[in-house]
């Protein structure tokens, strides 16, 4: 697998293995991203700071945690053995089936002989005399690689701003750092901070468990009930048979999904929009988002329609003229935000143990010992805290890490004055560093995350094959390079909607996070285009020597 060096690492620390590559990360993307390098040759390990398999889906184990993806979709492609040799329980299934499956793959890769678990990457730094990397974790390892392959995750750096937390006397949780072990919420008094996608899968699950369920909401969201049938033998057969057809079709899609954008706005009569319209929705999945109207993200008009259409059906089940105030947005469009399936949510708010604490006006404050004092000075009082608070999406995951480039520059700092990337893959200045699921890439915004991050993970391993069959040692994009793939995404993702509302999606939730969209807008199939061309252009645009 590796080789331990004698020598000294450029700070003088003593180099405890020397590979070929070094993974960061053994979630989706890092279990592929191992598996291929390792089968061309390469000395390589990954590393994670958990204890098993999984990425996401080991961290995000919080009550209600579920795809919302269809599960037959968001798995690996390249192999028809792995793809069915798994079943699925149901159309939508939920995080411990999900995390069972990434075990499976793994074990069927055999890929753990090759994972270091309980280990967190604390600095990685480029030697410009020999041209490596050498990267230092928490548990003493010093590891000397000629490639740094980062899978970290679009959406794993927790991101929490409250003071006073650390005084709290109850339990504290963030969604995406919830324990193995059961917590027991009944009886208690559970407050919610957080009504995006993970939190509402929070509330519609332990609402019916709590004592009293307080949920401070701030930015009311758009949602889509969510239909999840349980699935036979023959159905699981069934989607078996499509495998052909899904590795044809999902990498070339517009959001790497198995529906794509079909129906142009103009040509169709209001009767038979509202017809698309109506049948996307009965679909009880994403397909209203990412595959009724593509003008849906560009025209306002087409978005104020179905922004109201999705409001009419949140009135239908809310009824009370408060909740419906509180939980339907009225200040931007639908499809603009991340989108997120429900069951139920709407229904827990009628229950009589669950308040809603509008926060938009009356912003909390901080978190006090006896529970979360908002603005004007009422304390909450409660025993378990649950934040569903987000991420520092995209970046955060890179910049809690040091990282050094060419003449000793900071990613960190970069970033913090500008989020750039050369097609989510590379950074200038940073030679032999690749990048999946980072900013101006295709990402959890707007694609099928594993049809994306399978695509980033060819094109990374192709590229090192063909560096290593010219015998060349280093790669980095150029400036010139940067600059244009900047350019353009900030071309395409600027005509869109997206841009012009506030959300994680530019960055808006993260104090002083510069501001442009993080995910690439220009679609699936497209973006896959462009990176295809560069590699068969000989990688034009990237400085090899």
């Amino acid at each position: 697998m590796e080789t331990a060096s004698k020598t000294n690492g450029s700070n003088g620390a003593h180099v405890t293995a020397r590979l070929d590559a070094l993974v960061v990360g053994a979630g989706v993307a890092g279990l592929y991203q191992l598996y291929r390098l390792r089968e061309q040759g390469l000395r390589v390990r990954a590393i994670d700071a958990a204890s098993g398999v999984g990425g996401t889906w080991y961290w995000n184990r919080y009550p209600g945690a579920r795809f919302d993806s269809e599960a037959y979709i968001y798995q690996y492609l390249f192999s028809e053995e792995l793809y069915k040799g798994w079943s699925w329980s149901e159309k939508f299934p939920g995080q411990p089936e999900i995390e069972r499956w990434l075990n499976y793959v793994a074990d069927r890769l055999d890929l753990r002989k090759d994972i270091q678990f309980n280990t967190t990457v604390k600095s990685a730094h480029f030697n410009e005399a020999n041209q490596r990397w050498l990267v230092t974790t928490d548990t003493g390892d010093v590891i000397d690689t000629q490639f740094l392959v980062t899978c970290c995750g679009m959406l794993s750096a927790p991101y929490v701003s409250f003071p006073g937390q650390e005084t709290f006397k109850g339990r504290l949780f963030h969604t995406a750092r919830w324990p193995k072990q059961p917590v027991d919420l009944a009886g208690k008094r559970v407050g919610i901070i957080g009504n995006g996608a993970t939190g509402i899968q929070v509330i519609q699950t332990i609402a019916g468990d709590v004592r009293h369920l307080k949920v401070f909401v701030r930015t009311p969201q758009y949602i889509i009930p969510m239909k999840n049938p349980k699935y036979s033998a023959a159905d699981a057969q069934a989607y078996k048979s499509k495998f052909e057809h899904f590795t044809q079709r999902l990498p070339h899609t517009f959001t790497g999904f198995e529906y794509d954008f079909e129906h142009a706005w103009a040509g169709l009569s209001p009767e038979k929009r509202r017809e698309v319209i109506e049948d996307c929705w009965n679909d009880g999945s994403l397909k209203l988002w990412i595959s009724s109207f593509a003008e849906l993200f560009f025209e306002e008009a087409v978005n104020a329609e179905i922004s109201e259409f999705v409001r009419e059906k949140m009135r239908e089940r809310l009824k009370d003229p408060k909740l419906c105030d509180l939980l339907i947005p009225a200040d931007y469009g639908f499809g603009t935000h991340r989108v997120p399936l429900e069951q139920n949510f709407l229904e827990a708010f009628h229950r009589p143990n669950v308040e809603i604490v509008s926060v938009k006006n009356n912003p909390i404050e901080r978190v006090t010992p006896n529970g979360i004092q908002t603005a004007d000075g009422t304390v909450h009082e409660l025993d378990i805290i649950i934040l569903a608070t987000g991420f520092d999406a995209g970046t955060g995951a890179l910049t809690r890490i040091d990282i050094r480039g060419r003449g000793g520059r900071s990613l960190g700092e970069d970033w913090a004055r500008d989020i750039r990337t050369t097609m989510g893959l590379q950074v200038h200045g940073y030679p032999n560093l690749f990048t999946t699921a980072v900013p101006l890439a295709p990402s959890a915004a707007l694609c099928n995350m594993t049809t994306c991050l399978q695509q980033q993970v060819e094109w990374i391993d192709n590229c090192i094959r063909y560096m290593r069959a010219k015998d060349l040692k280093v790669i980095e994009p150029t400036k010139d390079a940067e600059d244009g793939w900047v350019a353009h995404h900030d071309e395409i993702a600027n005509a869109t909607l997206i841009a012009k509302t506030n959300s994680w999606y530019l960055g808006s939730n993260v104090e002083g996070k510069p501001r442009r969209v993080l995910s690439y807008c220009g679609g699936v199939g497209a973006y896959r285009q462009k990176c295809d061309e560069v590699a068969a252009s000989g990688y034009q645009g990237f400085a090899m020597n």
